[in-house]
This record gives structure tokens, C-alpha cells and sequence, in this order.
């Protein structure tokens, strides 16, 4: 059975994310809140940790349905290839519920890549998504906790430790969660493409 936290969502305490961080640092798996919901969390070049992941989920870890999670903007100027029209956007809407798809550095591990060499970056709105991240060394792989043939995010804390507990190895409760993942933009190819709709409202970038 995984270890259960109870952190304050806004001050997190230290020692409740370096615990976590660690646990990503030894290729283990987390949840973790977002700003639009839960999310399992792992270090971004453990395969293993990824793999668990897309067991749990019942998916292809080969169809990458991940992003890597940053503490601020300069982290995505390390991990992708951001020209001005786009860190124009990055800079309107992060930190917020949106995840933006980029030309990959080459700072991303391979086993993240698309076969367009692109990786979906977020900066969520939540100081204990943002403190992890910091913690793991400036990024974290991360997944909805969204389970099999389910519409929606896992959103209340004791069903997800119901639920997830004996599959993952730390879970950071901070109270109820959101339902819906991130918005999906895609500005690897100059004007933004809504991909997925979700906790950010994808309006602006809709023609």
C-alpha cells in the first residue's frame, strides 16, 4: 500500500515533497495535484515508473500520453525549442490548466519523444505541482489519474487511495481535485491547434 500525505495546498511542508521527490528520484510513482486534476507523477527518464503508469491506465506507453511538468517558463526554454510568437502564448496562459505541445531539446529523454519529436509541456497553477517539480530537478512526468474506460479524472482522496493505493507509491492528498485534465494546444507548428479540450478554456485558440 502506498504512503498517504496530507499537504497543505498552498505551503506545502518541505518534507512532504522532498519525500516525494525522492520517491521519484528511486523510479517510483506519485500522485500529485494539478491545477485541473490528480496526476500520476514520475521521474521523466525512469521507463519503469512510465511503464507502471501506463499499466495502471490500461494504455500503450508507447502512445506517450504524458507531458513533463515544470516549475516556471525558463524550465520550457529547457526542454523545448520556443520561438517569440510562441513564448508569446507560454507567457499569456502559464502558469495555468494548459498544456503546450513543442518541438522537443534535446534535454527530453527519448523515451518521451513523439515520432514528430514534440513534448507537451505544463506549468500548473498549484504551488505542490510546482514545488515537485522544482524538488525533482526541474521537471516531472505526469498523466492524468484517469482509470480505464472512465470519462473522468479521479477527484476525491479516499477513492483514489481506494483505488490507486496498492499500485503507486506516494500519494500527496491535498483535498478534492478536478475532474478534467489539461487543455491540449499544439504550437510546434506555428498557429496554436486545439488538441484536447479540457480544465482550460480553449477559446483563444480557436479559429
Amino acid at each position: 500500500m502506498g504512503i498517504r500525505l496530507q499537504v497543505h495546498p498552498e505551503t506545502p511542508q518541505r518534507r512532504f515533497i522532498e519525500r516525494a521527490a525522492t520517491t521519484l528520484g528511486a523510479h517510483g510513482v506519485v500522485v500529485a495535484p494539478t491545477d485541473s486534476s490528480y496526476a500520476f507523477a514520475a521521474a521523466p527518464g525512469s521507463r519503469a515508473a512510465l511503464e507502471r503508469i501506463a499499466r495502471i491506465k490500461e494504455m500503450n506507453a508507447e502512445k506517450h500520453l504524458f507531458s513533463l511538468v515544470v516549475p516556471d517558463l525558463s524550465e520550457i526554454a529547457r526542454f523545448a525549442d520556443v520561438d517569440n510568437a510562441a513564448y508569446r502564448v507560454l507567457r499569456r496562459f502559464l502558469p495555468g490548466p494548459y498544456t503546450f505541445v513543442l518541438k522537443a531539446s534535446s534535454e527530453v529523454p527519448r523515451i518521451l519523444l513523439t515520432k514528430r519529436k514534440t513534448i507537451g509541456l505544463r506549468v500548473p497553477e498549484h504551488p505542490v505541482a510546482i514545488e515537485l517539480a522544482r524538488a525533482a530537478g526541474g521537471a516531472m512526468l505526469a498523466s492524468t489519474v484517469k482509470m480505464p474506460g472512465e470519462d473522468y479524472a479521479l477527484a476525491d482522496p479516499d477513492e483514489i487511495e481506494q483505488r490507486t493505493g496498492k499500485l503507486v507509491d506516494l500519494f500527496l492528498d491535498c483535498g478534492w481535485g478536478g475532474v478534467e485534465p489539461s487543455t491540449v494546444v499544439d504550437l510546434s507548428e506555428g498557429e496554436p491547434r486545439v488538441i484536447r479540450e479540457g480544465a482550460g478554456d480553449p477559446a483563444p485558440f480557436l479559429s
